[in-house]
């Protein structure tokens, strides 16, 4: 069981940036989070050069006949700055010089983050708006480093979002941080969901499941609760029924320990399938057996 949160996916994660040096004189979209689709306007820039370079291809469209490389690079200089060709006709069909520089969204997402005011003098080059598309998240877990040994690249993750508990996905892990946290002592593992519906909001907290193999595909590893163990320092421990008493009797009998497994651990050895041992109240039986002179975990020695 591993626990974590949606985040936005940063390879959908891009700055708009201004194409030219002017002023900003409108903006449509004042603050962040509001979402637009590709193509939509999102600001207009005054630039006397922009106003320059429509200038020069009103003139040498009359010349176009005689001069069609001028006209060309006329053209191609409001190319240059992400002007359509369909936007560049609409300025020769109706002679008027856009007062402007449109400013429009590359994609469909939502504005994180706005970077500059109205009125601003910016350069070519400024970032303008920060947009991120949220139809595909990046899911981010934490695991211990008992969970390690477990997980590849490519397991299989079931989860839920507290906020969404009727509705459970799946994916597939597809990054292992190599990276352990120095404060938190934990790795990420990330995986990707779709969000088109954009049900999923970024930093939702999830919680999810993890199906993996033990070993080899034809090894048992044997398992024992965790409530069974007893640590002495360095030591694992736990207690054994005898079967040959008449009544109840327990031997104290150190185990070596593998990886944990949620509430469960693997053991190595100290321990044979078919044994009793003591699940609950171990610690009970070592005290009684402390106050009795008898071996017990302060006294393996």
């Amino acid at each position: 069981r591993v626990y974590g949160r949606a985040k936005p996916n940063e390879r959908l994660i891009q700055n708009l940036t201004s194409p030219i040096a002017g002023r900003v004189e409108t903006l449509f979209v004042n603050s962040a989070g509001f979402s637009v689709s590709k193509g939509q306007l999102l600001a207009y820039i005054f630039s006397p050069e922009f106003m320059t370079a429509q200038q020069e291809l009103l003139v040498t469209k009359k010349m176009k006949s005689s001069l069609p490389e001028l006209y060309e690079a006329a053209r191609d200089k409001l190319r240059f700055w992400k002007i359509t060709d369909d936007q560049i006709d609409a300025i020769e069909q109706s002679e008027n010089i856009w007062p402007g520089f449109p400013v429009m969204s590359p994609t469909d997402g939502v504005i994180t983050s706005l970077r500059v005011n109205l009125g601003d003098y910016i350069s070519q080059g400024t970032v303008l708006f920060e947009l991120a598309d949220f139809s595909i998240l990046r899911v981010e877990f934490d695991v211990y480093e008992s969970d390690l040994p477990f997980l590849k690249v490519g397991d299989s993750i079931s989860f839920i979002f507290q906020a969404l508990p009727q509705r459970k996905f799946g994916s597939k892990i597809t990054i292992i941080d190599p990276m352990l946290d120095p404060v938190t002592r934990v790795f990420r593992i990330l995986t990707e969901i779709k969000n088109t519906e954009g049900i999923v909001k970024p930093q939702m907290f999830a919680t999810g499941i993890i199906r993996s193999k033990v070993g080899n595909v034809n090894d048992k590893p044997l398992v024992i609760p965790r409530s069974a163990v007893l640590w002495t320092g360095k030591r694992s421990i736990v207690y054994v029924k005898l079967a040959e008493t008449d009544r109840p009797t327990f031997l104290l009998r150190e185990v070596i320990l593998g990886a944990s497994l949620g509430d469960r651990y693997i053991v190595e050895s100290g321990l044979s399938e078919g044994e009793e041992i003591v699940v609950e109240g171990a610690f009970s039986i070592d005290a009684a057996a402390q106050l009795a002179g008898k071996k017990s975990m302060m006294s393996m020695e």
